[in-house]
């Protein structure tokens, strides 16, 4: 939806994005990306999350009175999204955690208490927390509303840690129905896809699927969080069965050892969600112990690379991210 701005606004805007985005893939490039990963994270009754970037996923917000985020986008202008509020709560927890300031601790309460308030429970019994704007996504198309395993993940490990430290039942009820998503096929509300056999959990759910791996991977940390959480074998099957799904399809995202493809894009991953990937696929590697998982987090550990590898990754990304953007659709 583009309601608010008319066609010369947004062309305006479509072009200030473009070429702030072409200078800073050129110009800002680096092989790696600051990432803290928190080692405690994942057991029972630890607060903090996997891991910390005061930046991550936090730029282009713009703040309600209640000191809720919108996402400014290029097309939609600015949109609550489950994913930004979640994560700057999440942000804001670390920082109480690291600092004991109070004002963060309020902060995070806020955005649980926006999570709380705009839950949506289905017909089909499952909580959700929609996006309520058109998105393209390479050659998919969402349409409002849209729901993304990503998004309910990390709504999942958010809430459980507000019921970690509140009690709040209700919380954790929300974030038991939030998983009925991940039991279903996209043709059925939800967010499960299968490859060979194999369970995937999808940020985009919609066809042609985007298969973006992060978002697959958050998915993954927060039914591991719930799971943990209450001890349920059944959500803690649905985080197995991912598990199986990434082991079996990782091939698809590897790029010569050396780096990860942006899902099914057709473009090696920007700096910032390689360095993701690799840094959530060593974690999941070390919640569930698997050697596979930490293989390719080490291959794909941006410090390996050499200064060939880092020229060739570099030339790579330009050449294939602006061949994507000739070909793809833009929001």
């Amino acid at each position: 939806m583009e309601i608010g701005f008319n066609k010369s606004e947004i062309m305006n805007r479509s072009l200030s994005y473009a070429v702030r985005a072409f200078r800073q893939e050129v110009f800002s490039f680096r092989l790696d990306y600051p990432v803290e990963v928190i080692e405690k994270a994942g057991s029972p009754s630890c607060l903090h999350y996997y891991l910390w970037n005061p930046s991550l996923f936090l730029d282009h917000l713009d703040f309600d009175e209640h000191g809720v985020p919108q996402k400014r986008y290029r097309a939609q202008g600015p949109q609550y999204n489950p994913l930004f509020i979640a994560w700057w709560g999440l942000s804001n927890l670390e920082q109480y955690l690291q600092t004991q300031d109070q004002a963060y601790l309020r902060k995070f309460q806020v955005q649980v208490a926006w999570l709380k308030a705009n839950a949506v429970r289905r017909d089909d019994g499952a909580v959700v927390w929609p996006c309520y704007f058109d998105w393209q996504e390479g050659l998919c198309k969402l349409t409002s509303p849209w729901i993304s395993a990503m998004y309910q993940g990390v709504v999942i490990s958010t809430l459980v840690r507000a019921y970690r430290i509140n009690g709040d039942s209700e919380l954790l009820n929300l974030c038991k129905e939030a998983t009925l998503v991940f039991s279903r096929p996209i043709e059925g509300g939800g967010v499960k896809t299968s490859e060979g056999g194999r369970t995937l959990y999808e940020e985009y759910p919609a066809y042609p699927l985007p298969r973006v791996l992060d978002g697959f991977l958050f998915s993954l940390l927060g039914l591991y969080d719930l799971a943990v959480e209450t001890g349920s074998s059944d959500i803690r099957q649905l985080f197995e069965d991912g598990i199986d799904g990434l082991k079996s399809t990782l091939q698809f995202w590897n790029y010569r050892n050396k780096w990860s493809w942006y899902g099914s894009h057709g473009y090696l991953c920007p700096p910032h969600y390689h360095k993701l990937n690799a840094v959530l696929l060593s974690i999941l590697g070390r919640l569930t112990d698997d050697d596979d998982l930490r293989h390719f987090a080490r291959v794909w550990d941006p410090k390996s690379r050499s200064v060939v590898d880092k020229i060739e990754i570099f030339l790579m990304f330009i050449f294939t991210k602006n061949r994507a953007r000739l070909r793809l659709p833009r929001n």
